[in-house]
This record gives C-alpha cells, sequence and structure tokens, in this order.
C-alpha cells in the first residue's frame, strides 16, 4: 500500500499566487457573461432579421463556434491572430476567445426563447399599433428572457468552468497557478484538489448569485 500523507501547508503558503490566479478567474468569467450574452442576444435577433445575410451570418458564426474546441478558437485568437498583425496579450485573447464562444451558445438558449413568443401576443401587439421594437422591447423578449433564465445561467457556469482551459496560452487563472504551485511543490494532489474546491466554491456562488438577481426580475420562471 502507498504511504502517502497529504501536507497542505506548502501549498496554502503560495495563497497569494492562489488568490491572483482566483481574480483572474471571476475577472474573465464576469466579462465572458456581461459581453457574452449581450453579443448572443444581438447574434439571437439577427437570427429573426428579415435580411438573409444577417440571418446566414449569425447561423454561421453559430455553427462555427459551437462546431470547434474551445481550446482550438483560444490558438487562432492568440497564435493565428499575430500573423495578420494582431497581437495580443493571453489575458485579452484569453476574454476574448471566452465572448466569442459564450455567445454562440447564449444566442441559440436565446433565440429558443424567442421562438416560444405564441404568436396570439405578437398579433395583438400589432393590433396595438406597436412598432416593431417595442413589439420586441415589450412584449417579445420580457417574457423570452424569464423562460431561458435557468438555461442561462447553467451555460455561465459552465463558462467559468471553461476558464482553466486558457491556461494552455498562459493566462495566469486558478487552473494556471495550481499548476505552478505543483511545480514549486510536488504536491500535486493537494494543489488540484484545493484548486477543484475554489471551483466547485466559485460554482455555487455564481448560481446563487444569479438566482437572486433573477428571482425579482423573472417572478413567472419556475426556480429549482
Amino acid at each position: 500500500m502507498i504511504d502517502y500523507t497529504l501536507t497542505f501547508g506548502p501549498v496554502l503558503q503560495r495563497w497569494p499566487l492562489l488568490l491572483e490566479g482566483l481574480t483572474l478567474t471571476l475577472l474573465l468569467t464576469v466579462i465572458g457573461v456581461v459581453a457574452g450574452t449581450g453579443f448572443g442576444l444581438m447574434l439571437a435577433l439577427a437570427r429573426r432579421a428579415k435580411a438573409w445575410p444577417l440571418r446566414w451570418l449569425s447561423r454561421a458564426y453559430v455553427e462555427i463556434f459551437r462546431n470547434t474546441p474551445l481550446l482550438v478558437q483560444l490558438f487562432v485568437v492568440f497564435l493565428g491572430l499575430p500573423s495578420i498583425g494582431i497581437r495580443l496579450s493571453p489575458v485579452t485573447a484569453a476574454a476574448l476567445t471566452l465572448v466569442l464562444n459564450n455567445a454562440a451558445y447564449t444566442c441559440e438558449i436565446i433565440r429558443a426563447g424567442l421562438a416560444a413568443t405564441p404568436i396570439g401576443q405578437i398579433e395583438a401587439a400589432k393590433s396595438l399599433a406597436l412598432r416593431p421594437w417595442q413589439t420586441l422591447a415589450l412584449v417579445v423578449l420580457p417574457p423570452a428572457l424569464a423562460r431561458i433564465y435557468p438555461a442561462l445561467v447553467s451555460q455561465n457556469v459552465l463558462l467559468m468552468l471553461s476558464t482553466g482551459i486558457t491556461s494552455a496560452i498562459g493566462a495566469q487563472e486558478l487552473t494556471a497557478a495550481a499548476s505552478d504551485i505543483n511545480s514549486d511543490t510536488f504536491r500535486s494532489i493537494e494543489a488540484f484538489a484545493l484548486a477543484a474546491a475554489f471551483y466547485l466554491a466559485l460554482n455555487y456562488l455564481q448560481r446563487l448569485l444569479l438566482w437572486a438577481l433573477g428571482r425579482p426580475l423573472f417572478r413567472s420562471t419556475r426556480w429549482a
């Protein structure tokens, strides 16, 4: 039987590195959630546009980003863009890639919510002589967002967990911090177990925060 004693002391001594990684993970998550959701909403509206080029471009974008690995997208942004003169820091490239990737998934969630709007509500809005943007903002969008909010929460939690991949291009987030500590201390189990505990805590905190924000906004939503 292998004799192994868990020793967290050497790992915890490097708490500034863990704190730095945790901070960057939170920053990447916030950027990915806010900008990715906003861009995803624009893509979803483009899918419903009357102009076919907008519909085609939006659909092509979603197909590309949903059917290619996030790691490959990360390499294209960080290693490929310098070929055309665009050089980004690891953190900027990571944030940009997470936004682009999250927008594709968020677009499909929002599009499903918009498509589920009863046609009767839209006809009623037309009978009241509402303009198209008024129909969208006042009649279609609020109930659609209420229906899809739980799915948006799940997608944004997955985004937070995906930030670990950005360590592949040198972004010093939580996984990269745990890897550096492992290299310094050779306490692999302790370093990555601590990182896993942080991700688990962030998962529940993010869900709690998003539920707390969503409850007063979407009272008609069924909360698990």
